[in-house]
């Protein structure tokens, strides 16, 4: 499928790029994470050690274990968004070698840096919400995202169990997805890039890991029982995080979507209008939610340039907004994250109904 954007005359982006160049000058601020950032990595890091020894080494009750492994895959998700997220995009930090570093973070939530890379920051940023490319939307075809995906019977009641697909996620992508896409070498319909030896041993190195310190250690030191309640828990709680953290930034009202065919397909615009309507923001006056989802409820800012971490996106926020204004795009934003969580339930119902049109089947 070959997908492409006009990108000739560029006027919106080039535009809003000068201004953010204009922003960082006159802060004489790099681009890349600061104190805060780093900061926060190193509370979030060795909490998730701290926690999981506390789960092995204390006798603690049953409720104990279901708010520690909870807390533990709160903490997973923070780091998948805060750390993981940011170094991949090589954003953590100026020197290569410490995105790489910290990019490892990816082990710990079960991931591989590799399939993350092509996944996320080339398919899914170059072709956001395109139906038949974009892996973010086509996670499993028992949810219908768009109107463009073939529909089902069982959509009518989607937006039923929504949270429990959800509560899946992290594991169907640390044992499923992540083999899938390693052993068809495709993402999608896209081909995976050429995999280097030092690719295919990290890839099993880290799957290696994840089983022994998620599965085998338990089981060994806890016991079977100890290990269910523990690793589902965990799961859980990281899967829907997870998943609908990612989701509220595309799937829900306002925002567009495209599809793509067997046949070359131009689309009339640029690549940063095609973000600008295809992404939301939520939440933008809460640092809160700002401090725990890494700045990914300005998904807006950070679909733009993700090149820049997370942390000038408040910022950054102002000048998109005014030069959006400028060219008369929209800029889709919800006040709180449970609108936006509304918001994304009332458009899966949506599309859990039965077309009119001829595509439905």
């Amino acid at each position: 499928m070959k997908f492409t954007f006009s990108n000739k005359n560029q006027l919106f982006y080039n535009t809003l790029k000068t201004e953010v160049e204009k922003y960082f000058n006159q802060q004489k601020a790099k681009k890349t994470g600061n104190w805060k950032l780093f900061l926060k990595s190193g509370v979030l890091l060795p909490s998730t050690f701290i926690i999981y020894f506390f789960l092995l080494e204390l006798n603690i009750d049953f409720l104990g274990l279901i708010l520690l492994s909870a807390l533990l895959g709160l903490v997973l998700a923070m780091i998948g968004f805060n750390v993981m997220h940011d170094a991949c995009h090589g954003s953590f930090s100026s020197r290569r070698w410490v995105n790489k570093l910290f990019g490892f973070s990816i082990y710990m939530l079960g991931g591989n840096g590799f399939m993350w890379r092509q996944k996320h920051n080339v398919i899914h940023h170059t072709y956001t919400n395109v139906d038949g490319i974009d892996d973010d939307i086509a996670f499993t075809k028992m949810i219908r995202c768009c109107e463009t995906q073939d529909w089902k019977p069982l959509h009518r009641v989607q937006h039923l169990y929504l949270p429990f697909i959800y509560s899946l996620t992290s594991l169907t992508w640390i044992f499923g997805t992540d083999f899938i896409k390693y052993f068809t070498r495709k993402v999608h319909n896209t081909p995976l890039t050429k995999m280097e030896v030092g690719d295919h041993f990290t890839f099993w190195i880290s799957k290696l890991f994840n089983v022994s310190f998620y599965i085998l250690i338990p089981i060994l030191l806890k016991g079977w029982l100890f290990w269910l309640v523990f690793f589902s828990t965990v799961h859980i709680v990281l899967g829907l995080v997870l998943a609908i953290v990612f989701q509220l930034a595309h799937v829900v009202e306002h925002t567009e979507f495209e599809f793509a065919t067997v046949d070359p397909k131009l689309l009339e615009t640029e690549w940063a209008i095609h973000q600008v309507k295809t992404t939301a923001n939520f939440a933008p006056k809460s640092k809160v939610i700002s401090w725990m989802v890494g700045g990914l409820n300005f998904q807006i800012e950070h679909h733009l340039f993700p090149r820049i971490s997370h942390i000038h996106y408040p910022a950054l926020s102002k000048i998109v907004k005014k030069t959006c204004e400028k060219y008369n795009l929209p800029y889709n934003q919800f006040t709180t994250m449970w609108s936006a969580i509304v918001s994304h339930f009332k458009t899966i119902k949506r599309m859990g109904r039965k077309p009119t049109y001829a595509m439905a089947g």
